[in-house]
């Protein structure tokens, strides 16, 4: 239950920081943070959260993390569920607050940091584009995320290498699909959207867990006995 809780929170943070920075400041009038800020502030969320409750539940906030780490050996099956279930439910709780915020002046969601693909991505890149950004960026996401908290890492790093890694995958593609590595983020925004969004949100839970799965493996294979000898 705490894990779980956990993972709730630290996905709604993630959401809520994420999402609500591309909402709320991403091209407000004079102060607009644009795609660096937006980029931050999403590296910013895992980093703090990663040394509030990492302790706690390792702090995955994504289920592409959770299944891309049971793929490396690292959490039991067991926990792939309970993990995967609270963080869709924290998303969207995040979401939903963003919700009431944004729609607070009077104004509509718009895209609501929805991700996309086609006439949806921000710089109009199609569907081929947005499945290989997906999956090589989530796999390079796991790859750190692994190598980052190996035992044989430097103690005490981990979330300031797992937040810059998460910092530059959106600075690379928020132009090609808004940047979704996490099907959990990805789901939250769709449910507010409706429409466009939920029609093409398969390929951002479909890619980010597949590109989790293959980095999952390919660590588990540079620890085998057979990648030492």
């Amino acid at each position: 239950m705490k894990k779980s809780l956990a993972e709730f929170l630290g996905t709604f943070w993630l959401v809520l920081g994420g999402c609500g920075s591309a909402v709320l400041a991403a091209a407000f009038p004079n102060v607009g943070i644009g795609l660096l800020g937006v980029a931050m502030a999403f590296g910013l969320t895992v980093l703090t959260i990663a040394y509030a409750l990492g302790h706690i539940s390792g702090a995955h906030l994504n289920p592409a993390v959770t299944i891309g780490l049971w793929a490396g050996g690292r959490i039991g099956f067991k926990d792939v569920l309970p993990y995967i279930i609270s963080q869709i439910l924290g998303a969207i709780a995040a979401a939903a607050v963003l919700y009431v915020i944004a729609t607070g002046n009077g104004s509509s969601i718009g895209n609501f940091a929805a991700n996309g693909y086609g006439e949806h991505s921000p710089g109009g890149y199609n569907m081929n584009s947005a499945m290989i950004t997906e999956l090589v960026m989530t796999f390079m996401f796991l790859i750190i995320i692994l190598g980052a908290t190996d035992k044989r890492a430097p103690k005490g790093f981990a979330g300031i290498a797992i937040g810059l890694a998460l910092t530059l995958i959106h600075l690379i593609s928020i132009p090609v699909t808004n940047t979704s590595v996490n099907p959990a983020r990805s789901i939250s925004q769709a449910v507010f959207v409706g429409d466009w969004a939920l029609s093409q949100l398969w390929l951002f839970i479909v890619f980010p867990i597949l590109g989790a799965l293959i980095a999952g493996f390919v660590y588990r294979f540079f620890n085998s006995e057979e990648s030492l000898d």
